[in-house]
């Protein structure tokens, strides 16, 4: 059983409750342990903002998942053009802004819904920054992890190809190899998806991770440091456990604390990395719409119809704010010592 510096209970570790039946009677006071997750949780509610980020975090993933499912039932059109609602004269802006029917507005030179598009790209968007941040930590744990237990030789080819990894410029290195692997991954039976949705998309997930892995990756090795001098590390070592054991077992559930907080982090980071791709024309083209290809071509109506260009700009800053705030909220939760 992994041990914990946490898991030692501290003054308001635990919590009275009201005694029942004879105990009541006999005058005895009911004392009840909390885990460290159910202190973190209450410390955690207790901040109003982290709590009010995290239900706008839930409802952004809720916009995710039933999306799809509207697209598919015929209530969301992300793809109906409405051209009579739109004034050639003026370049094709829309004859109204807001209404029932639309109630975004509609996109200048196409006529397609915009709010559709933007809850669309939501998904999308979400989607490849989800991906991108599970496998940037999956990578960046399991090599940090073994970098910290094993130390030698292994630690030190671990620490020059995380210094190798972050000497490229990744921006540069994304634009330049854009088509080459998109290619290569066609021709190895990677589906392409519609206009290349799939196929794109995969490509910013991949390098998005490829590119992210080794900041999470020298967080996890400091903490592997102090951890494996723990007694339960030797303890499971006399006892002969193998080495996955020992990192899976007995270490990684003693780093699920800077883990989560980390890939709070990464979400909107990879959010606003997917907006910028597809403003450099790298990512999901249009049709398909995400939150940066919509956002990219709402520039060119950003003085004309700001409301085409404000909408999709909000959305991407509520989400980057939200999960700024959510991850702020966890560390100080997981770690009330250190301060805000």
């Amino acid at each position: 059983m992994s041990l914990t510096a946490s898991s030692v209970e501290q003054p308001g570790d635990s919590e009275f409750h009201e005694p029942e039946g004879d105990d009541k009677a006999a005058g005895k006071v009911g004392v009840e342990g909390r885990s460290p997750a159910k202190l973190a949780w209450a410390r955690f509610r207790k901040d109003r903002l982290s709590m009010v980020s995290f239900s706008v975090v839930v409802l952004f993933f809720a916009i995710a998942v039933l999306t799809p499912i509207l697209v598919a039932a015929g209530v969301l059109k992300p793809q109906d053009f409405n051209q009579d609602q739109l004034d050639l004269i003026t370049g094709g802006l829309p004859n109204e802004g807001m209404s029932l029917a639309h109630p975004f507005g509609i996109e200048p030179g196409t006529g397609r819904d915009l709010l559709s598009r933007i809850l669309l790209g939501t998904t999308l968007s979400m989607t490849i920054a989800l991906s991108g941040a599970i496998i940037t930590v999956i990578i960046g744990t399991v090599l940090g992890i073994i970098a910290g237990f094993t130390g030698g030789v292994v630690d030190g080819v671990i620490g020059r190809i995380i210094d190798l990894t972050l000497s490229f410029p990744s921006t540069l290195m994304l634009l330049a190899l854009s088509q080459v692997v998109v290619d290569r991954m066609l021709d190895i039976g990677i589906p392409s998806g519609p206009n290349g949705a799939f196929v794109n998309g995969f490509y910013i997930v991949i390098v998005l991770a490829a590119f992210g892995w080794p900041p999470v990756a020298r967080l996890i090795r400091g903490q592997v440091l102090s951890i494996r001098e723990r007694e339960f590390v030797d303890a499971a070592r006399l006892m002969g456990a193998s080495r996955p054991r020992i990192y899976f077992k007995e270490i990684l559930p003693n780093l699920w604390a800077p883990i989560l907080v980390y890939f709070t982090l990464l979400m909107p980071a990879y959010v606003s990395a997917e907006a910028a791709l597809s403003y450099l024309g790298v990512g999901i083209k249009n049709p398909t719409p995400t939150l940066g290809n919509v956002l990219s071509g709402a520039l060119l109506y950003a003085d004309s119809y700001p409301l085409f260009f404000f909408t999709p700009a909000i959305f991407i800053a509520v989400i980057v704010i939200s999960f700024n705030l959510l991850g702020d909220g966890a560390r100080d939760a997981l770690d009330p010592k250190a301060g805000r």
